[in-house]
């Protein structure tokens, strides 16, 4: 049996009353008081309002691009001229908007969503500004101007400049009606002179 000094086993139990404190501490530590609350947690960073809502853009659209700016006012007289042909956007199942997206004949939903900024991006998928997005520069109620997000697309495509074809729920116009004749007159014989 080995003999400790009365130093060492003073030195160890000090050691031990340490240890012991640190796991008191530790244990605390990790338990919750009930009376207390925890600050809630930051708030998600906010998105901005779009400036469009999929219900103004629905309808009949004659569609134009443009690559330089001075074209602008060429390229929405083009864009009119395109409503004997319009380009259809409808409502979507997931509340959004069916549309053509680039480089594919297939219609697929777009939604319509804003960043924090206040930018509107419409595009497949729900993060706003993604490859596949355009944003929307302006719009008036009649006259939709849009660019890709991506370089390489908006390279090919341009500024997109979409112009709302007649009013909503109405036929296109039509070649304008001639008066009606009037209906023929019926010509009786006088009536037999009296004698």
């Amino acid at each position: 049996m080995s003999h400790l000094p009365v130093e060492a086993i003073a030195r160890r139990g000090r050691l031990a009353a340490v240890l012991a404190g640190v796991l008191v501490l530790a244990g605390c530590a990790g338990m919750s008081n009930p009376f207390e609350t925890s600050p809630p947690p930051p708030p998600a960073a906010s998105q901005g309002r779009p400036s469009v809502a999929p219900s103004d853009i629905i309808g009949r659209w004659g569609i134009a691009s443009y690559h330089r700016e001075q074209d602008r006012a060429r390229t929405e007289v083009a864009a009119r001229g395109q409503c004997k042909q319009p380009y259809l956007i409808s409502g979507g199942s997931a509340g959004g908007v069916m549309m053509l997206n680039h480089d594919s004949p297939n219609i697929v939903e777009h939604l319509i969503k804003a960043t924090a900024d206040n930018r509107t991006y419409l595009g497949p998928g729900a993060d706003p500004a993604g490859a596949d997005d355009r944003e929307v520069l302006s719009f008036d109620g009649r006259v939709l101007t849009m660019k890709w997000v991506d370089p390489e697309v908006q390279s090919r495509y341009g500024i997109m400049v979409l112009v709302r074809c007649g009013a909503e729920g109405t036929a296109p116009p039509s070649a304008p009606r001639r008066a009606a004749a009037p209906p023929p007159q019926v010509m009786r014989a006088p009536p037999p002179a009296a004698r």
